[in-house]
């Protein structure tokens, strides 16, 4: 062979090659692509006078083994609640879904009494083999606001409401249940609120029977008040709730399967800035644990922002709820950005543990934080796979979506007050509102994704190892609750520097 034969030869050689290169590029983007496709689970078809049709909002997520199930608002009402609950079930580990209503719960389904309905939040009881969702139901004008579940062997035929507490005065409540059946607590279930509508005081109950009947409203050691505590239960039996209290993070334990709670020991303070364009939002915490009873409390701080003018998402993590780890910024985006991110949903693999531990969040965001009433909003999510010692880059989801998309609420345009992700079989999924342009009526429904939120193994991930805190913003509530307004006490009153 020649010399230009052989170069000819090489030529041609290569060029196969970076056909091949050209190909395998395009085929890595369209599996990118495929990884963060949407699919949309429900529409509001509802058609009652006092709803803003078609609107779905604040979902919850949870997962155990193949079947992963998640409940939301329908229909949203201003002031508070939803024409129903609805909710999103699959049994082959997200690949295929079908969703309904709850029956019983409200005039607009079923032979329900109540006008609405609020905060559905969903767990599993492995020893009772029952999925329960949890909520509270609302009567008209907001006379009266109660806590309930509805339960389901399947996660798609569920049972008529049982109330936790009927007392009236009720809000923001959450549930799981002690799934290890080695705690000497297996099968209790545990549900917390608030009574926002009179002292604010925390309450627990506890049900050992799958939810078919509540133990009595407990309050902590310290009477404390609060609101958006979430508990999360230790492989030993040990409940752990964070949750917003006063101006910070706080948490609280039982160690004797609810007969009483500690008093509220600190996890944090909280500098927020008051993210623009009207939207509803604010700190409130979403708590996991993994495999190893590590339990990791994430919210919207902006203590690492220079002049505190955008929120982080940042994280602390505690083993027995009293002692809690130094706060730091989860990197989603380098510190320097103008990103303001906020409502995130936390989901940990529970068969991993420790430094291998594995995390999903999702979030939303603005790309910029000061947009006054040009702001757009956004679907992110991030993950890690070294129990939150490095996390990848923040990736789009969804958005951006005009903010007068959204439904309106008596705090503000909503598309949740909390997310919910969590992993079936080690594969995490998450739902989530997302809006699209309005027709004759608004386009806000329920999302998640035709493929987990994974990333590459070969993926950068990044660490805030290092960074200090630059900055502080007193966040003050000015909604104790966030469907009902009370004033704040004066050893809680600072006016906020910036904010509405």
């Amino acid at each position: 062979m020649n010399r230009e034969s052989g170069k000819s030869a090489f030529r041609g050689f290569a060029a196969i090659w970076m056909i091949i290169l050209l190909l395998a590029v395009a085929a890595g983007l369209s599996n990118a692509s495929a990884q963060t496709k949407l699919q949309k689970l429900s529409t509001d078809t509802f058609t009652n006078s006092y709803s803003e049709h078609r609107t779905e909002v604040e979902p919850d997520t949870y997962a155990y083994g193949s079947t992963i199930v998640s409940a939301f608002q329908v229909g949203r009402w201003y002031s508070g609640g939803g024409a129903d609950i609805g909710f999103a079930t699959s049994t082959d580990g997200g690949q295929t879904w079908q969703h309904g209503y709850l029956p019983g719960l409200t005039q607009n389904y079923k032979g329900g009494s109540y006008y609405t309905a609020s905060d559905p939040v969903v767990a599993y009881d492995a020893k009772h083999a029952v999925w329960l969702i949890n909520y509270v139901p609302i009567t008209t004008n907001e006379d009266a606001i109660d806590v309930g579940v509805s339960s389901s062997p399947d996660g798609t035929h569920w049972s008529n409401p049982v109330l936790v507490d009927s007392s009236g005065v009720d809000d923001k409540n959450w549930i799981t249940c002690d799934n290890t059946s080695t705690s000497p607590y297996y099968g209790n279930c545990y549900v917390e609120w608030d009574q926002g509508f009179s002292t604010g005081q925390i309450q627990m109950s506890v049900s050992s029977d799958g939810g078919k009947t509540w133990g009595p409203a407990k309050g902590t050691a310290d009477g404390a008040t609060g609101i958006g505590g979430q508990p999360v239960v230790q492989p030993n039996g040990t409940v752990i709730v964070p949750i917003e209290a006063g101006i910070g993070i706080s948490a609280f334990t039982s160690t004797n399967g609810g007969k009483n709670w500690s008093r509220l020991n600190s996890v944090s303070s909280i500098d927020y800035w008051y993210d623009e364009g009207g939207i509803r939002s604010g700190p409130l915490p979403s708590a996991r644990v993994d495999g190893g009873g590590m339990v990791y409390v994430v919210w919207g701080d902006c203590r690492f922002r220079s002049g505190c003018t955008a929120n982080d998402i940042v994280m602390s993590t505690s083993s027995n709820g009293t002692s809690w780890s130094t706060v730091t910024r989860i990197p989603i985006d380098p510190v320097k950005s103008t990103v303001d991110h906020f409502i995130p949903g936390l989901g940990v693999d529970r068969a991993t543990s420790g430094n291998t531990a594995h995390l999903a969040m999702t979030y939303y965001y603005y790309p910029v934080s000061q947009c006054n009433n040009s702001c757009k909003l956004e679907v992110g999510y991030t993950v890690s796979n070294d129990g939150g010692s490095t996390w990848t880059a923040g990736k789009n989801l969804a958005g951006p979506m005009k903010l007068s998309w959204l439904a309106p609420s008596d705090n503000g345009l909503m598309v949740a007050d909390y997310l919910g992700v969590d992993f079936s079989n080690g594969q995490p999924y998450g739902v989530f509102a997302v809006a699209k342009a309005p027709g004759e009526k608004l386009n806000e429904g329920m999302y998640t994704t035709n493929a987990p939120l994974v990333a590459s193994p070969d993926e950068l991930r990044f660490s805030s190892k290092g960074e200090k805190r630059v900055a502080s913003r007193r966040w003050v509530r000015k909604f104790y609750d966030d469907d009902h307004q009370r004033p704040i006490p004066p050893s809680e009153q600072e006016p906020p520097t910036h904010g509405r």
